[in-house]
């Protein structure tokens, strides 16, 4: 480990002959100038802030409702996003239901939109998404599809994803519109590209990435991942800029070497060792922040050892940390976790937010020291 130191239209951008340079060409992006088009993130249930925060930050963005907006750029930018589960693009008909769909015209309309989100995504099946998917209409629509792009229809494993849902934007008193939404990438954007490793109980990319933009994100911390498992947390916060140290531990030797496999397809250097979290043997101070998924007692660890671990690890970090360092957890464990943090005087909590989760619903805390 290293050395601690010490203490108007939504669809097209707005033209105008201001602004223009002496050449004549206008100034700003061109791509502001390309006819957008509308999409729309999906995202954990709890995390819809952080995504929010997100999409703001994305250049040319725009006529943002929520999690829906207009883009004229290129897709690929939106594929960078890492707090949505997955990008979809939509387009809206008005059809009182699915059925109209079929329409000569409407069905034409459908398999271009459909095409061009194939032709920049590389999808290679599809699948539909769909209150009554098994019904002759989606059969029907499924089948038409499949002949007209030459895509296979598989209903389980299908890499382009089609939803089809009423129209939130044309609900008038006829109740009529159909939004079809496509998934602009083959897989989700949850299922990070350098996972290669995957061990019982790994957490989301998506919340390890909220939790570190909640946490804190800041260059000179020496930053601690106690438990580190596949090394989710470690990854995350390597791909989102400069710290000044990053170090995992974890007692199972299979964790470790899986976090170094993931960390080599991620193209990151950060030091992992086979080490008991509570027993590191590094001096006090060491680290800025502390943040790590507890064990939740079910995939990893027993209710009965966590009444254990758990206070034990809040005193450990406490000397771990600097004067004014900061610890990021994650539990599920919530009654156990709140009873010992009341139980103890070193931290200070907050939550962070909740979150839904493969069935799950677990918390992320955000503590400080007192004093």
């Amino acid at each position: 480990m290293p050395r601690p130191r010490s203490n108007s239209n939504p669809a097209y951008a707005h033209r105008s002959s201001a602004g223009k340079s002496s050449k004549g060409r206008p100034k700003g992006d061109y791509r502001a100038r390309q006819p957008a088009r509308e999409y729309e993130l999906d995202v954990l249930p709890g995390l819809e802030e952080v995504a929010a925060t997100e999409l703001a930050g994305v250049p040319l963005a725009r006529d943002i409702r929520g999690l829906r907006f207009w883009y004229p750029g290129s897709p690929e930018r939106l594929t960078r996003l890492r707090s949505a589960v997955a990008v979809y693009r939509i387009k809206s008909w008005d059809v009182p239901r699915p059925r109209g769909l079929l329409g000569h015209q409407q069905l034409g309309e459908l398999v271009s939109y459909v095409r061009e989100v194939t032709e920049v995504g590389g999808h290679r099946s599809f699948r539909i998404g769909a209150a009554g998917k098994e019904s002759p209409t989606m059969q029907r629509l499924a089948e038409e599809l499949s002949a007209a792009l030459g895509l296979p229809h598989d209903p389980e494993e299908g890499e382009l994803l089609l939803r089809l849902r009423p129209s939130a934007d044309r609900q008038g008193a006829d109740g009529q519109g159909w939004d079809v939404l496509a998934r602009i990438t083959p897989r989700p954007l949850s299922a990070r590209a350098w996972r290669e490793c995957n061990m019982g109980g790994g957490l989301n990319a998506t919340i390890a990435y909220a939790m570190h933009k909640l946490a804190g994100q800041r260059d000179e911390d020496r930053i601690f991942n106690p438990m580190s498992g596949s090394g989710t947390l470690l990854i995350e916060r390597a791909l989102l800029g400069p710290y000044d140290a990053l170090v995992g531990v974890d007692i199972d030797p299979d964790a470790v070497a899986c976090a170094h496999t993931n960390l080599a397809a991620a193209g990151k250097q950060v030091e992992v060792a086979q080490v008991d979290a509570l027993h590191t043997g590094l001096p006090s101070r060491s680290f800025d922040l502390v943040i790590s998924d507890l064990p939740w007692g079910d995939a990893i660890g027993s209710h009965q050892s966590n009444e254990t671990l758990y206070p034990a690890f809040l005193k450990e970090m406490h000397r771990l940390t600097s004067r004014r360092g900061r610890l990021c957890l994650l539990t599920h464990e919530l009654r156990l976790f709140e009873r010992v943090v009341r139980e103890q005087s070193d931290w200070e909590a907050k939550e962070l937010f909740q979150v839904s989760s493969g069935g799950h619903h677990p918390k992320a805390y955000l503590l400080h020291k007192r004093g």
